[in-house]
């Protein structure tokens, strides 16, 4: 079952400063992530019940929790996470990991064969 690391960052007091650090210093340490399947990044997020919206969320999955957790002990992981710190300090953040345990809903592709409801 896969693992995901989620990180939600509230607005910086610099954006553009953050976007550059996070492009060009960030996800570079990141990919070399034993281990790491995808990262997806989104922007913009928008608040559905009031509060602020988030900045950028950002969505990193392994094959298992085990992989994950050994991919943050690894020297790669050690790095990336030192790294986390520097734009914890441009921007207030949260992070989790969690594992996906129930797929509560299907919806089928018109035209789509492979789709388990075809």
């Amino acid at each position: 079952m896969t693992a995901r690391f989620i990180i939600l960052y509230r607005t910086p007091a610099d954006p553009a400063a953050f976007d550059r650090y996070y492009r060009d210093v960030h996800i570079p340490l990141s990919h070399r992530l034993p281990g790491l399947r995808s990262y997806t990044v989104a922007r913009d997020a928008s608040a559905v019940r009031g509060g602020d919206p988030y900045y950028l969320i950002g969505e990193l999955e392994w094959d298992t929790m085990e992989d994950l957790r050994a991919a943050f002990a690894s020297p790669e992981g050690q790095a990336a996470a030192a790294d986390a710190a520097v734009l914890a300090e441009m921007a207030p953040m949260h992070s989790m990991v969690y594992t996906p345990t129930e797929t509560l809903a299907v919806v089928p592709r018109p035209g789509a064969a492979n789709d388990a409801w075809a």
